[in-house]
C-alpha cells in the first residue's frame, strides 16, 4: 500500500473464489485509506453481470473462469469505481470442478488499468487444499499488483 500511496494510486478488486479475501489483505496494510477504494465480491455468473457487467451471454458461453470474464471484470470494476487499477481474479476453490467443467485450482487473474488493454493469465495450482490455495491466490494477487505499480512507476519516470 506503501508503494500506491507514494504513486498516488489506488486499486479497486474484484473477486470470485477468494471472497473479498484479497481486499481484506490490502486494507490491513497501512496506508489503506489512501490508496485502497474497495472491492466487489462478485461469486456467481449472475452477480458478475450484475455487479460488474460481464454479459450473460458470454458468461454462458465460456464460463465464468475464463481470460475474457476476469478482463470484463477489471474493466467494470474500473467504470464502477475512481480506482487506477483493477484487481481480479476468477476460479475455483472446491471441492469439487465448477458446473462449467473447471478443475479445482484454476484461477484466472487480471490486473489493469483504464489506459491499456488489460491483460489475463490462468493459474493452475492443482486441488492442494482450499486454505493453501487462497493463500497463493492472494500472494499471486498482490505480486501481479506489485508488478503493475512498478510498470506504471517507471512510466510516469520515463
Amino acid at each position: 500500500m506503501r508503494r500506491l500511496t507514494h504513486a498516488r494510486l489506488s486499486v479497486i478488486t474484484a473477486e470470485s473464489c477468494s471472497g473479498g479475501l484479497v481486499c481484506a489483505v490490502l486494507s490491513q496494510a497501512e496506508g489503506a485509506g489512501s490508496s485502497l477504494q474497495g472491492g466487489f465480491i462478485a461469486y456467481t455468473k449472475q452477480q458478475k453481470e450484475m455487479s460488474l457487467g460481464v454479459p450473460a451471454a458470454l458468461l454462458a458461453e465460456v464460463g465464468s473462469v475464463a481470460p475474457e470474464v476476469a478482463r470484463l471484470m477489471a474493466e467494470g470494476a474500473l467504470a464502477r469505481s475512481p480506482a487506477d487499477i483493477a484487481l481480479v481474479l476468477t476460479g475455483v476453490v472446491g471441492p469439487a470442478e465448477d458446473e462449467d467443467g473447471n478443475p479445482v485450482g484454476r484461477v484466472v487473474f487480471a490486473c489493469g488499468t483504464r489506459e491499456e488493454a488489460i491483460g489475463a493469465e490462468t493459474k493452475e495450482f492443482g486441488d492442494i487444499g482450499p486454505e493453501d490455495l487462497r493463500r497463493l491466490v492472494v500472494m499471486h494477487s498482490l505480486e501481479l499488483l506489485d508488478g503493475k505499480i512498478t510498470g506504471l512507476a517507471t512510466g510516469r519516470d520515463a
